[in-house]
């Protein structure tokens, strides 16, 4: 096995697990449901893994659909690689990566189910890679481009640009994040920050923070996180949620916690108008984790919804 890949939390596997080489990289990934089922993908947020789907993948196969849940690059139990020239770890990567386990693994076209950071790779995916995606699920779509003017920005200038990828990476690569990754991911701030994620009480979810701070202790975390922290600040102005929006062409459901207080129910009303023909549905007295802080609500509303678009 890749040395940058390690054994996953017996604790969060909710299915089959296996590793599958990309690119010379290990993914991480597990399924549950009958093998001629329609395939579903769910796709973690940042920090997490695809143990967070804890209490969806079950009720999922159980309706008739073969789940898989990934560890994107970098997160997880899956390689966590470092900068490298021609690979930028952000949505792209993530995409390409999504677009192939659909190929190579599950050999038919998924619908991806994406929780925040896994929502903006979902929307990536089915901009990307279109043949493969069957319908996309963002609870919710987060992308700091949703936050910002809504208008396409200007070219700027070459040496502009240089500049400004020059004072990026230095930033990133002067980030002390070798002292602030393991102090956070060993100190009660930990559990401050997983609490701001939810609405209802999880200070005592020790399941959930191991899930958290067992792949951020790994000794590759640390520039596996400069890695993606460069390249999504990086990014082109074609690779963010502004502008793949209004190009996506599959069904797309939007789910909220009507208390989200790190991507604020407001930013909706943004996915909105970029693309009209989205559905969304928002949870009461649920935060940015709706599909782990309201499981039985969020599962309901899924089905209901993957019943309507697939019959």
């Amino acid at each position: 096995m890749n040395s940058s890949a390690s054994q996953p939390d017996a604790s969060t596997q909710w299915g089959e697990a296996q590793f599958w080489q990309w690119q010379g990289l290990q993914c991480h990934w597990q399924v549950l449901g009958e093998a001629n089922a329609p395939a579903l993908l769910l796709l973690h947020g940042f920090g997490t893994s695809s143990g967070h789907w804890r209490h969806t993948a079950a009720p999922l196969a159980a309706a008739g659909w073969r789940v898989y849940g990934l560890d994107l690059i970098g997160f997880g139990a899956s390689s966590q690689p470092g900068l490298r020239r021609g690979r930028a770890l952000d949505n792209r990567l993530w995409a390409r990566q999504v677009q192939a386990f659909a190929a190579q693994v599950v050999q038919q076209p998924v619908v991806l189910v994406g929780h925040s950071l896994g929502g903006l790779v979902a929307l990536s995916c089915g901009v990307f890679a279109p043949r493969w995606v069957r319908a996309v699920v963002a609870a919710p779509l987060a992308d700091p481009s949703l936050l910002r003017a809504p208008r396409r920005p200007g070219r700027r200038a070459p040496w502009l640009r240089r500049l400004w990828r020059a004072l990026v990476t230095l930033l990133c690569r002067l980030l002390p994040l070798e002292l602030i990754v393991p102090l956070l991911a060993r100190s009660p701030l930990l559990d401050l920050g997983i609490q701001l994620a939810y609405c209802s009480p999880v200070l005592g979810d020790h399941q959930l923070r191991r899930l958290i701070a067992r792949p951020a202790l790994r000794p590759t975390a640390v520039r596996s996180l400069r890695a993606m922290s460069t390249a999504m600040a990086l990014r082109p102005w074609q690779a963010t949620a502004r502008a793949l929006l209004p190009r996506l062409q599959q069904p797309l459901l939007l789910i909220w916690g009507a208390a989200d207080r790190l991507v604020p129910l407001e930013v909706s009303d943004q996915c909105l108008a970029l693309q009209p023909r989205a559905e969304l549905a928002v949870l009461p007295r649920c935060g940015h984790c709706p599909h782990d802080e309201a499981a039985d609500p969020f599962n309901q509303l899924l089905l209901h919804w993957l019943t309507r678009t697939f019959g």
